[in-house]
């Protein structure tokens, strides 16, 4: 990965820029700071403004891990897709089949170790078609992992997991990822590309799917197995690529 700010970044932003794209964001990590708290993610100001200028002039979406009226509220503006549970919850295309059941078998093991989860620091979000167990609040983040474990053994293959910040996701094998979703969106939108920022494991599934046609952009350089074409040092930095991308648009 080489930084944006760099000429080769300048280079790929006004380039694609120039192909009318989808603009499309992660959340947590990328439009809001990571908070100890979920439920206390904002998208600051100064992003959401910079956002809606945007968003009169190209498509913009949202590709999150969160439910989408999770995040809806959180946003400060209104992007023409929001995109929920890691690629999975797609308003247009309606409830993904039989996601939710899948995860029963998970929750019936979640009632019966709430003590144990709950001891271990281990907070559950339920949101319908993935569950994520957070671990950011524990003091022994080694032994709520070895909880975690012992909670999924023997889930696969109906039920897949995967990593993040602090948490471990759960959904059903098979349901779109975020790759999926946008490779969705610039087809239903016949953009002629697509910019795409994140931070985390699961937006790698986009990174790796990266057309020429895509700018790719990671929050973090800290993963050098990263797919991701360019990288900025933190999300305070997306603040000027929002501007970048006004000043090309003349907005």
């Amino acid at each position: 990965m080489r930084h944006l700010f760099s000429p080769e970044g300048d280079q790929a932003l006004d380039a694609v820029m120039r192909l009318s794209p989808l603009l499309a964001f992660d959340f947590d990590g990328t439009l809001a700071p990571i908070v100890a708290l979920p439920h206390e993610a904002r998208v600051p100001a100064a992003v959401s403004q910079a956002l809606a200028h945007l968003g009169a002039r190209w498509p913009v979406a949202i590709i999150t891990g969160r439910s989408v009226a999770d995040v809806e509220p959180r946003l400060g503006f209104h992007p023409r897709y929001i995109i929920g549970n890691h690629g999975a919850e797609d308003p247009e295309l309606g409830p993904p089949s039989s996601a939710s059941q899948a995860l029963d078998s998970i929750r019936h093991r979640i009632e019966a170790r709430s003590e144990v989860l709950r001891r271990s620091g281990i907070v559950v979000e339920d949101k319908q078609y993935s569950l994520a167990l957070h671990y950011r609040l524990t003091h022994d983040p080694g032994a709520a992992l070895v909880c975690i474990e012992e909670l999924l053994q023997g889930v696969e293959p109906a039920v897949k997991r995967f990593g993040g910040k602090c948490v471990v996701n759960v959904m059903a094998t098979g349901l779109p990822d975020k790759g999926d979703a946008l490779a969705s969106l610039v087809q239903r939108e016949q953009a002629g590309g697509a910019v795409f920022v994140g931070d985390d494991v699961n937006d790698e599934a986009v990174f790796m799917r990266a057309t020429p046609h895509w700018l790719t952009i990671k929050i973090g350089r800290e993963d050098p197995l990263s797919r991701a074409m360019f990288f900025l040092d933190s999300d305070a930095e997306l603040v000027e690529v929002l501007e970048r991308m006004q000043a090309l648009a003349g907005t």
